[in-house]
């Protein structure tokens, strides 16, 4: 009797009643497990927001560590086109050539082929061969970098002495480390632009289909400009991917950063450019430097996070492109 007259009474109740009834009852009754989730999710949240603010204020005492020194200036540092902390040359311009120059090399490398894979597996590729291409992708998404690093080292590089010449290619280069970087990003992109392509509803292409359009003229002039959002967005992350990339430049690209003497002699004969000579990027001159015996709290020591907090800024600006493009080019279907 008593749990007959807890029980809503719903004779004569509109079904919109009846679900507010029911929804109003569910409310009421005690959920543990979901709360403590609940609970869990949030500390979680709030635990990547604590430990990221961390690493930034860090990035940021050390850095004004380093700038608050006689020894630099800003000025120095973002015009300056020798990096030789011994003799108090701080200028980040011969780090940052070579980290752009591998960067740049990486993503002609990897944006046609990942957006090529990605149009295979999502308009071309059966189910089968769906299934035999992405496991291969996970696998060279899952091995080591510094596997990369010793790949590139001991076949590319020896690929193009006997392309170049060895006279023209030297055992460190910046080119053989941005191919390496170029595959090391595929399945990034690929598997981005291929969610985005994925994305676009299927009845536009069954119009594309309708209208007589081929199917590499559905791909291309329909579904890729719909999806160009998310395969813009890919490639943006894809670069800040290869910008922060580490091993692979520290063991290929070379250990010690090409200086010049002045600007004059960077830009004659675009010295700067030349991708098969050595020259060490920013992430390499950090693990290089950081595993030497510096002493805690020197000015070579506050350099490294000098050079940390310019790559996360440049990796930032990208994301908030990224983010920009996402929102300015999306298309709601």
């Amino acid at each position: 009797m008593k749990q007959e007259m807890t029980q809503p009474s719903l004779v004569g109740s509109t079904p919109v009643a009846v679900r507010e009834e029911v929804a109003l009852n569910l409310r009421r009754r005690p959920r543990i497990g979901e709360a403590v989730i609940q609970v869990l999710l949030r500390l979680a949240g709030a635990l990547t927001v604590v430990t990221t603010a961390g690493i930034v204020l860090v990035l940021i005492f050390d850095a004004w560590s380093f700038f608050a020194r006689p020894e630099t200036t800003f000025w120095e540092f973002f015009t300056g086109t020798a990096w030789q902390p011994q003799i108090l040359k701080f200028g980040i311009f011969p780090l940052f050539n070579a980290t752009m120059i591998t960067s740049a090399i990486g993503m002609v490398v990897a944006l046609p082929l990942g957006l090529m894979i990605a149009i295979y597996l999502s308009e071309y590729a059966s189910p089968r061969m769906r299934g035999i291409l992405k496991p291969i992708l996970e696998i060279l998404a899952g091995i080591p970098t510094v596997v990369f690093g010793f790949f590139a080292l001991g076949f590319v590089t020896p690929l193009l002495q006997s392309i170049f010449g060895k006279n023209s290619v030297e055992i460190f280069n910046v080119a053989s480390a941005g191919i390496v970087i170029g595959v090391l990003i595929i399945p990034l992109v690929s598997s981005m632009s291929e969610d985005a392509l994925s994305a676009v509803p299927k009845s536009l292409r069954e119009a594309a289909y309708g209208m007589g359009a081929t199917k590499l003229e559905t791909a291309t002039r329909i579904v890729l400009p719909a999806a160009v959002s998310g395969i813009a967005a890919s490639f943006i992350v894809a670069m800040s991917r290869a910008i922060g990339e580490t091993m692979v430049v520290a063991i290929a690209a070379g250990a010690g950063p090409r200086n010049f003497p002045s600007w004059g002699a960077a830009v004659q004969g675009l010295n700067f450019l030349n991708p098969f000579k050595a020259a060490e990027t920013m992430t390499g001159h950090i693990v290089r430097i950081s595993g030497g015996d510096l002493s805690y709290e020197s000015i070579d020591y506050d350099s490294i996070f000098a050079i940390a907090l310019m790559l996360f800024i440049m990796t930032l600006i990208l994301n908030i492109i990224s983010r920009w493009i996402v929102r300015r080019f999306r298309e709601e279907y």
